[in-house]
């Protein structure tokens, strides 16, 4: 459970450029390039906002800095395993959305019955070496379905807090409350919303 995670949005069109085994070479590439890209950065991050490249890939892909996180997947993992916990006790409508969101995104589901790894995955090509890191994938489509989850789901999610602290909540935890849980969530919530309003997709990559 040591791993980072690094979540961007990405312009679909321009990873399509070159073939599907190529393309997260070429996001880690504009990623990580001298003077352009994001690993030498001269301004530090700002929580729940996005950094954007340098260069001529600039306008092509941003990363999302979550709130309270040092960028490790820790806190997904465990807003999974805390929503195991309150959901046989949530509303079925609120249920089925949160299911939905975090299925789509990161949790494998009650009992892991969710396979991780979804058809967008298809998109970066089917060699495990050149797709090594890639923990989600969601095309433009698979985005577009997740904000409009997000979007019916956002406004209820108050709703959870009585039942999460009941059964959930676990002070010494990554997720320790209700509020880290809804935090997690609207952060994810932001990726979504802003990459389905570009008509882009997103990825989360490990380090």
């Amino acid at each position: 459970m040591g791993v980072d995670i690094t979540v961007l949005m990405a312009d679909w069109s321009w990873l399509g450029r070159v073939p599907p085994r190529e393309r997260l070479p070429r996001l880690r590439d504009a990623w990580y390039a001298d003077e352009t890209g994001l690993w030498d950065h001269d301004a530090p991050a700002v929580e729940g906002e996005w950094v954007w490249p340098r260069g001529e890939g600039g306008a092509c892909f941003a990363v999302y800095e979550f709130r309270r996180t040092l960028g490790s997947f820790k806190p997904h993992f465990w807003a999974g395993e805390r929503w195991e916990s309150v959901r046989g006790h949530a509303d079925p409508l609120v249920r089925a959305d949160v299911d939905a969101v975090l299925s789509g995104l990161f949790w494998s589901g009650p009992d892991y019955e969710v396979e991780p790894l979804n058809a967008d995955h298809d998109f970066f090509g089917d060699d495990p070496r050149t797709a090594y890191g890639l923990l989600v994938a969601r095309s433009p489509g698979g985005v577009r379905e997740l904000a409009a989850t997000w979007e019916r789901l956002s406004p209820r999610l108050e709703g959870l807090r009585g039942d999460f602290t009941e059964y959930a909540a676990a002070p010494d935890g990554w997720i320790p409350d209700f509020d880290a849980f809804s935090s997690l969530l609207e952060g994810w919530g932001h990726v979504v919303t802003e990459a389905a309003r570009r008509g882009w997709g997103m990825v989360g990559l490990s380090e």
